[in-house]
């Protein structure tokens, strides 16, 4: 494979042909429109300007860390930073990569490009459970090992905390919240998009090791949040001697 370069940006310092960029490999790689919907099987697309507007807000803390191969932009992620009870949250607002260049890593790597130390919690709202899994990977060491119980009762406040107004709106569902449903963790953000790429992943991943938050609902998005306890200054002396 041709040399990967990564690079990740502040969000006022990403410019408008960036966007362009990301905004195609959106539109050419995240899905098609689900029945339910007017436009059922037309591609989901993103315009520069709506993309700048809910994922790079200049009312909020946010970062955009991008790949590209020989050139050509093959993947991107938008995060978005908030304090939420003197914490730091670090909230995956979208990650999208090229579908020839999927597993092979790139989704952890833009990931881990945009961790720092100073957050304490992570999170991701995604329909795709790819995104979730590299999310665990990263964030948390694995998706079987991630507490649902932190899930269970900090996640209404820590989404309605948020800047960002899609996920300030979005509402817990599943049976970790009470609910009759055939998710576990997940959201209800009324976005109807194909499940049919989704489902099929998700289908490969139970293969192989369990999955924790349960299958997909119409209209939904799984739910993860991760608490990423750091280890005290103490502790890592006391480790490296």
């Amino acid at each position: 494979m041709a040399e990967q370069n990564i690079k990740v940006f502040p969000g006022f310092a990403v410019t408008d042909n960036q966007l362009k960029e990301a905004a195609a490999l959106f539109c050419d790689n995240y899905g098609v429109w689900g029945k339910q919907t007017k436009r059922a099987g037309q591609r989901v697309g993103l315009s520069p300007d709506r993309m700048r507007e809910q994922y790079l807000p200049s009312t909020a803390t946010t970062a955009y860390a991008r790949v590209v191969v020989d050139g050509t932009l093959v993947g991107y992620a938008f995060a978005c930073r908030w304090r939420h009870k003197g914490l730091t949250v670090c909230w995956i607002t979208q990650l999208v990569v090229d579908k020839s260049f999927r597993n092979i890593g790139l989704a952890t790597t833009l990931l881990n490009a945009l961790r720092c130390h100073t957050d304490n919690i992570y999170g991701i709202m995604s329909s795709h459970p790819a995104a979730c899994l590299a999310a665990a990977k990263v964030f948390g060491g694995a998706i079987e090992r991630v507490p649902l119980d932190y899930i269970v009762t900090q996640a209404d406040a820590i989404l309605k905390s948020s800047p960002i107004s899609y996920i300030r709106d979005a509402k817990p569902h599943g049976t970790l919240f009470k609910d009759e449903s055939e998710m576990v963790s997940g959201v209800d953000t009324g976005f109807f998009v194909d499940h049919d790429e989704p489902n099929a992943a998700l289908e490969a991943i139970k293969n192989d090791l369990p999955w924790p938050l349960g299958d997909l609902a119409e209209g939904h998005e799984f739910l993860l949040i991760i608490h990423h306890r750091r280890r005290s200054s103490r502790l890592l002396q006391t480790q490296a001697v």
